[in-house]
């Protein structure tokens, strides 16, 4: 490597010339570990450029974990969208989610466009709409409500919807239903995740209910599957 990009590379990482070399065993190993672990977590800054499917069955708090990013990017002043199913598709509900549950966990409702499709195929098409756009850092293709239809996602969709969110390093992520075994919702799903939960001991300073919700990767086309990402969420008004 010449001496310019030798330091061209350095600049764009943001890495000092010599740097490593400076560096123990020990502290580049342990650098390396931390660098690993930072990949690996649940946020936007590891997720950007994917397409990522959320798994759980029942109470499994797969929106909570969607909802959780939906957070993230707002409070960093970006723009997210949901994609869901209309009402006639939806298990009887009249809306893709809670409102209020959902404002009281800081969510901005008047910065969140929701699109409603009649199925699947079509839901999908609308996420490629707003993807090409590249305004939105995530956009949700909500499918947990999908009632008495296979979702089966045609592979040139996937493709164009994938390389859509690596354009412009958007996150796709896609909330399911189906058991823990299940396989993703497509071949080119780069991460497939199962969302369970477990009722924490200790309540809230209120008295309110918590639960830590488990991450683990079941699929994971960048770093391996096996890892998981662990958060304590308190439970919402009324659940106890």
């Amino acid at each position: 490597m010449s001496a310019l990009k030798l330091l061209q590379s350095h600049v764009s990482t943001g890495v000092r010339p010599g740097a490593h070399a400076s560096l123990s065993p020990a502290a580049a190993a342990a650098a390396a570990t931390e660098a690993a672990v930072a990949a690996r977590r649940f946020e936007l800054a590891s997720l950007g450029g994917r397409f990522v499917e959320l798994s759980g069955k029942g109470a499994s708090a797969v929106l909570s974990m969607a909802f959780r990013l939906v957070l993230e990017a707002q409070r960093q002043g970006r723009n997210v969208a949901w994609v869901s199913l209309c009402p006639a598709r939806s298990r009887g509900r009249p809306t893709p989610f809670h409102a209020p549950d959902v404002a009281a966990a800081g969510i901005d409702l008047r910065a969140l466009p929701v699109v409603l499709a009649p199925g699947p195929l079509e839901a999908g098409r609308a996420a490629s709409h707003l993807l090409r756009s590249g305004a939105f850092a995530l956009v949700v293709l909500d499918l947990v409500l999908a009632v008495e239809v296979e979702v089966d996602l045609p592979l040139p969709l996937q493709s164009r919807l994938t390389g859509l969110a690596q354009t412009h390093c958007s996150v796709l992520l896609a909330p399911t239903e189906k058991p823990p075994e299940a396989g993703s919702i497509g071949s080119l799903v780069s991460l497939h995740a199962n969302v369970g939960r477990a009722r924490v001991r200790t309540p809230s300073l209120d008295g309110q209910a918590r639960f830590e919700v488990e991450v683990s990767a079941q699929k994971d086309k960048r770093f391996g599957p096996g890892w998981s990402h662990r958060e304590v969420f308190r439970a919402p008004a009324g659940l106890s």
